[in-house]
């Protein structure tokens, strides 16, 4: 069997198609790289809010309060796209509202708090409904025994977006530092940058990826909306059918906190801590995306073979590790060698809770119970980001101790984890479809 074997595919999916669907991962992953992770959280920070103290906790704040908005929404989105078969449709308009947000962002400047604010919380809200809309497609397209290499292909695919993205935007910050200008100056390019490559990417997806699903009964019978909380609310009922996706959104919860922090905070600590400045800190994301895309890759196969929770163990291993490393650096040098271990962590970290979610949803209910992962990825998202954010500011400053903190997470997720069963959780999910027939 190749690396990209037609075996891995459900019957009637052709590998265009993957492409397509990978190319969405391709697409918005220059938004997290570039907005989330190597410049505009720094910019943010040092120039639109001053490098006040309470800056850092405002950029976090921000954040929370998008994630919070996804929470809210996110789950019911899914189970109306799930009735209505319309996760094509709103994966194209969510898209088109994140990059013009995304291009928003090049109008903020020095002291333009409030735009920054509406902009990121917008952005980030549209980035997280098209990523959970995009993932929901990944069980229609791979064999459930070839769920972690299909769900690899794209995460691993889409770092290279990532550092398609990160080069131009690094490029161009090369050029305008030689030429005099300042980060006012040269990071609103790099915002419109990213969303050039997010629309002009994604319009692959949107021509290659087919919408399988079919409208279900109930939404013929009614507007969308109430079928779609009657649903949701239909699903929190019987959680306990499902204990174990609950577990793993509980796991999910604890280990994407600490993701969550190193995405959005990464870029703060070397520049706050060991004195990076801009181009060393986009030269250290870039690296980081390329060890992500060749973990990403190369881990999803070796998930389908040991099992998708012995692999996500190994994972979260590992990113304790790098939390030790990154609090002892007191140079560059030892914190290069975290940022490579934790791009080797993500891509597969990320990949294979992906896969594990796709396995323990019901096969007509996929997008709901991804946009309920995404409820938990989001939670993750306020609980990590804020939790580093209040450390610094009660500490006045202490990035060391906040990283420290962040490791905390990763030992819960691990702890977590050892009590999801997946061919319980599987059967659990089995046995709601045939309920459903």
């Amino acid at each position: 069997m190749g690396l990209f074997a037609q075996e891995s595919l459900n019957e009637g999916v052709r590998k265009r198609e993957v492409f397509g669907w990978a190319m969405y991962d391709f697409a918005n992953s220059g938004y997290t790289t570039v907005v989330l992770t190597a410049v505009f959280n720094a910019y943010f920070v040092g120039v639109i809010a001053g490098n006040a103290d309470w800056a850092t906790f405002a950029w976090t704040a921000t954040l929370a309060f998008s994630s919070l908005l996804v929470m809210v929404t996110m789950p019911t989105l899914g189970a109306y796209a799930d009735l209505k078969a319309a996760k094509k449709r709103l994966l194209v308009l969510t898209t088109i509202g994140c990059v013009l947000s995304t291009a928003a962002l090049a109008l903020a400047g020095p002291g333009d708090l409030a735009l920054a604010i509406v902009a990121v919380v917008l952005s980030n809200l549209f980035f997280a409904y098209g990523e959970s809309l995009n993932s929901a497609f990944l069980p229609e397209l791979a064999r459930r025994d070839a769920m972690g290499r299909v769900s690899g292909w794209g995460w691993s695919f889409g770092y290279f977006g990532g550092m398609l993205t990160l080069g131009l935007s690094l490029g161009y910050v090369i050029y305008a530092q030689g030429a005099g200008q300042k980060a006012e100056q040269f990071v609103p390019i790099t915002m419109l940058i990213t969303a050039a490559v997010y629309a002009l990417a994604s319009w692959v997806t949107f021509a290659l990826l087919r919408e399988r699903a079919q409208p279900q009964p109930v939404a013929m019978q009614d507007a969308g909306l109430v079928a779609s909380l009657v649903r949701l609310r239909q699903t929190f009922r019987e959680a306990s059918r499902f204990e174990d996706f609950v577990r793993l959104m509980a796991c999910a919860v604890a280990y994407q906190a600490g993701i969550a922090v190193v995405i959005a905070l990464a870029a703060i600590y070397a520049e706050q801590v060991l004195g990076f400045q801009q181009t060393q800190t986009m030269m250290l994301v870039f690296l980081v995306n390329i060890a992500s895309a060749a973990g990403a890759f190369a881990f999803g196969y070796w998930q389908d073979r040991i099992g998708h929770r012995s692999a996500l163990a190994v994972t979260l291993v590992g990113w304790i590790v790098m939390t030790l490393l990154a609090v002892a650096a007191t140079s560059p040098g030892l914190f290069w060698v975290a940022a490579v271990i934790a791009g080797l962590c993500m891509g597969s970290s990320q990949s294979a809770g992906r896969a594990m979610a796709g396995l323990l949803a019901p096969a007509s209910r996929r997008a709901e119970f991804y946009g309920l992962w995404t409820f938990a990825v989001r939670l993750s998202a306020i609980v990590g980001p804020l939790t580093y954010g209040l450390v610094t500011w009660v500490t006045s400053g202490n990035h060391r101790l906040a990283i420290f903190t962040t490791g905390i997470f990763f030992v819960a997720g691990l702890w977590i984890l050892r009590q999801v069963d997946m061919p319980r959780g599987e059967r659990a999910a089995a046995e709601a479809e045939a309920r459903l027939k």
